[in-house]
C-alpha cells in the first residue's frame, strides 16, 4: 500500500507540473481560496442589509475595514495568478489594480443599497403573496442572487478575474438564478420565483423589469475568428428596456432589443427585435380527446352526457 500511495503521489506531481490548470505550487501559495471569497461577499451583504444575512454584530465601519483587507488580499493573489509571468508580476502593477477595484466595490455600497430598496419594492408591488419588505429580504431568491450580481458586477468592470465568477456562481447554486457578473441590470427589477432564470454576459435589463422562472436571455450563435475560436466580448445578449414584463419559461435570443413596456408570454421562443408596447404570446397548445368507445352517459338529471373520455 504505501509502494502505491507513493507511486500515486509522484504521479500526480507530474500532472500538477505540466502546467495545465492549477498546479501545486501557485495554488497552495497564490490562488483565492474560494471560502475566503464567500466571508468576504457574507460581510458585504451584511453591509447592504444589516441584521439580516451573517448574524455579525459590528459597526458598519468595522465591516468596512474587514471587508477591505480581505478583497484587498483575494484581488491580489487572483491578479497575480492570472498573470501571463507569475515570475515577474511586481511589474504588473497588481497592488495598484487591486487597490482601485476594492475603493470602487466599497464605495458603489451605497448606491447598490439604495437600489436595492427600489427591487425590494417591486417585489413587494408585483407579488400579492408579499406579507412585508422583511419577509422578501430573507426568503426571496431573487432578491438575492440580484444583490451578489450588482456586487460582482463592479469588480467584473475592473477585470477582475475569478472572483467576480465565484460571487454569482455561488448565487446561482443557493437561488437556480444564473446571472452573469457582466450583466447591467436597471432599478426596480424584480425576478419572481427564479428558479432557471439565465441571463448572460452581455444582456442589458432596464428599470422596473419584471421576470418570472425558467427565463432565457441567452445568445442565438456564437462568432468565431478565422481559426474556429470563439470570440469574446462581442454584444451577443439581448437589451431589455424599462417595463418589460417577461413571463416563464420564454426564451429571447441574441443581440435583439425589446422595446419599452413590452410583454412576453409564456413559452414563448424570440430572436428578433420588439418595437415598444408590443404584447406576444406563444401558441397554446392544441388538447385532442378521445372519447372512449364504452363511455355511457351517466344518467344525472342535469341532461349532460357527462361522459369519460381520453386525450
Amino acid at each position: 500500500m504505501n509502494k502505491n500511495i507513493e507511486e500515486l503521489a509522484e504521479k500526480l506531481g507530474e500532472s500538477y507540473r505540466d502546467r495545465i490548470g492549477v498546479n501545486h505550487d501557485s495554488g497552495a501559495n497564490v490562488l483565492p481560496r474560494r471560502e475566503e471569497a464567500l466571508k468576504g461577499l457574507h460581510i458585504l451583504l451584511a453591509l447592504i442589509f444589516p441584521g439580516f444575512d451573517s448574524g455579525m454584530v459590528k459597526t458598519p465601519k468595522q465591516l468596512l475595514y474587514e471587508a477591505n483587507t480581505v478583497f484587498s488580499d483575494l484581488i491580489e493573489r487572483a491578479l497575480r495568478h492570472t498573470c501571463p509571468d507569475k515570475s515577474n508580476c511586481e511589474n504588473c502593477n497588481v497592488k495598484e489594480k487591486s487597490s482601485a477595484a476594492v475603493n470602487d466595490l466599497l464605495q458603489s455600497l451605497y448606491d447598490i443599497r439604495e437600489t436595492m430598496k427600489l427591487d425590494v419594492a417591486a417585489a413587494y408591488a408585483g407579488d400579492p403573496a408579499a406579507k412585508s419588505y422583511e419577509e422578501i429580504i430573507f426568503s426571496y431568491p431573487g432578491i438575492r442572487a440580484i444583490t451578489i450580481q450588482r456586487l460582482a458586477h463592479v469588480l467584473y468592470l475592473h477585470d477582475t478575474p475569478l472572483i467576480p465568477r465565484l460571487m454569482t456562481e455561488y448565487a446561482h447554486t443557493n437561488t437556480g438564478i444564473d446571472i452573469h457578473p457582466g450583466a447591467k441590470l436597471g432599478r426596480g427589477v424584480f425576478i419572481d420565483h427564479g428558479t432557471g432564470v439565465v441571463i448572460g454576459e452581455t444582456a442589458c435589463i432596464g428599470d422596473n423589469v419584471r421576470i418570472y422562472q425558467g427565463v432565457t436571455l441567452g445568445a442565438l450563435s456564437f462568432p468565431k475568428d478565422a481559426c474556429g475560436i470563439l470570440v469574446k466580448g462581442c454584444k451577443r445578449h439581448p437589451t431589455v428596456e424599462d417595463e418589460v414584463v417577461i413571463y416563464s419559461g420564454a426564451t429571447i435570443l441574441g443581440d435583439i432589443t425589446i422595446g419599452r413596456k413590452c410583454v412576453i408570454g409564456g413559452n414563448v421562443w424570440l430572436t428578433e427585435d420588439l418595437p415598444a408596447g408590443t404584447k406576444i404570446t406563444a401558441n397554446p397548445p392544441e388538447m385532442k380527446r378521445k372519447f372512449s368507445e364504452h363511455a355511457k352517459p351517466c344518467g344525472k338529471p342535469c341532461g349532460k352526457s357527462c361522459q369519460k373520455y381520453t386525450s
